[in-house]
């Protein structure tokens, strides 16, 4: 996957509007645009910024081969010069971004690109489809893995992911928001993910019958038998044949079952069945799995019926984020510079009020109250500005100004940090490992007003008063 060129992965209107740029000069011209998102997916208080690697090893790799050459030249609406320049194309600009696992909030620079006009516009579709589709992933996850209440939840869905690629990076994202494995045997080798996965219904359906396809597994794997006991009948077959066979097999070895796994059927009313059954054979350590089509509001659910789960297995409505499976990210021109290399704000102006941008080359920063370290507000202002820690701010929301907010005694943290400087990659990327932990200790900073599934808070995400102003006077000319 890493190997393949995804130079060519790009809207048709990137390369017609670069050879628009080529052919009217302005292919040198330096621009600034931003990468934001304008919902949050199934009405939640917060996102998840992830699939900035996958971005980084993109542009790294940015390459015209001379088949793609060929291919857009076939096309005969691109001028032979602008092929020619298309041969030696390159990134050269600078890029700021939201690191991966931090949580984000619409209408804020996850990303800026400022370079080439042509660079930069080519890069649109790509960059789009990675944190889009991520960060959407990373979002879903995360709410089932609080909605399981300290269970884990492991990512089971390859197969029902829109192809192979979505199934892996898919997995990734599950991972950083908080997943604790997947059965996808590719994002564990490739991201260093712990792998999970037992058996199929087709295992105990080999056998003769389900308590000799039982044994043999526990003979099989004796440290790490879990067994799925729903291929009959959960009550009156495959739980006491999983007992007969954890007493014959694994009780003379001195081993310990690790548990049985539920796919179907009532789950909560199967599961506290179970843990009675397993309980009275003298099996109070062996763990009860569930997966079958869940998510955080099933699991939420039966949990709170009471069921007797230890560790869920999420597939489809994970990978696939079925409930809102889009992640609105877009990436618009802000400002652009002119020969007096002075920045020149832009602005998209729409009778829909959720579409204006905010104009302007801008930075982003996070404040904490330096109390408790929770987060209070989103702060954007101009890229030049700067706030004093130990300095009153006056917060107000932009959709209704009147809303003001003095704070004090706050930290104030900048999200955007360096990329690329001059077409140079000056960022490490962090392990996986890394950004899950990162992510997990960074959604603690948020008030569990903000966390709640219905009717979250309201995280406000404001603008400095300059910036707001040059907002405004642009609006009204």
């Amino acid at each position: 996957m890493n190997k393949r060129n995804y130079t060519m992965m790009c809207d048709f209107y990137e390369l017609t509007m670069a050879n628009g740029y080529f052919e009217g000069n302005l292919k040198d011209q330096i621009c600034y645009f931003d990468v934001f998102f304008r919902t949050i997916p199934d009405q939640g208080g917060f996102a998840i910024c992830a699939g900035l690697e996958q971005v980084i090893d993109y542009i790294q790799n940015l390459q015209f081969s001379e088949e793609d050459i060929h291919f857009l030249r076939s096309k005969k609406i691109f001028s032979a010069a602008f092929l020619s320049y298309l041969q030696s194309f390159h990134f050269t600009g600078d890029i700021y971004a939201i690191p991966e696992g931090t949580p984000i909030f619409p209408n804020e620079a996850i990303m800026t690109i400022k370079s080439k006009a042509i660079e930069a516009q080519f890069m649109e579709t790509y960059i789009l489809t990675e944190l889009n589709h991520q960060s959407l992933i990373a979002t879903k996850a995360n709410r089932i893995v609080r909605a399981a209440n300290n269970r884990s939840v492991s990512e089971f869905g390859s197969r029902r992911a829109h192809g192979a690629e979505a199934a892996i990076l898919g997995s990734r994202a599950a991972y950083i928001a908080g997943c604790s494995g997947t059965s996808c045997t590719y994002s564990g080798k490739e991201f260093n993910i712990p792998v999970i996965g037992t058996m199929a219904h087709s295992w105990v359906q080999m056998f003769e019958d389900e308590l000799l396809a039982f044994k043999k597994y526990c003979e099989i794997y004796p440290n790490s038998a879990i067994l799925l006991v729903d291929t009959y009948n959960v009550v009156k077959s495959g739980i006491p044949n999983a007992i007969q066979a954890f007493n014959e097999v694994l009780k003379p070895l001195g081993k310990r079952p690790a548990g049985i796994r539920l796919d179907s059927g009532d789950i909560a009313y199967l599961s506290k069945k179970a843990r009675e059954m397993l309980d009275e054979a003298g099996y109070q350590d062996c763990k009860i799995f569930a997966s079958n089509s869940l998510d955080e509001h099933i699991i939420r659910d039966i949990l709170f019926q009471d069921a007797k789960i230890d560790s869920f297995g999420v597939g489809e409505r994970l990978i696939t984020s079925k409930s809102n499976p889009v992640f609105d990210g877009v990436y618009k021109l802000v400002a652009i510079e002119n020969d007096k290399k002075e920045i020149i704000p832009k602005i998209k102006v729409s009778e829909n009020i959720g579409k204006i941008t905010t104009p302007h080359y801008k930075k982003v920063y996070r404040l904490y109250d330096k109390e408790n370290n929770k987060a209070i507000a989103d702060y954007i202002c101009l890229h030049d500005e700067k706030i004093e820690e130990n300095k009153a701010l006056e917060l107000f929301d932009p959709n209704a100004v009147w809303k003001r907010k003095t704070i004090a005694d706050f930290v104030a943290k900048e999200l955007q940090v360096p990329i690329f400087l001059n077409g140079q990659l000056v960022y490490q990327c962090p392990s996986t490992e890394k950004i899950r932990a990162y992510c997990l200790a960074q959604i603690d900073t948020l008030w569990q007003e903000v966390t709640r599934f219905e009717s979250p808070h309201r995280y406000y995400v404001d603008l400095s008063q300059k910036l707001w102003d040059i907002k405004n006077a642009m609006l009204r000319r």
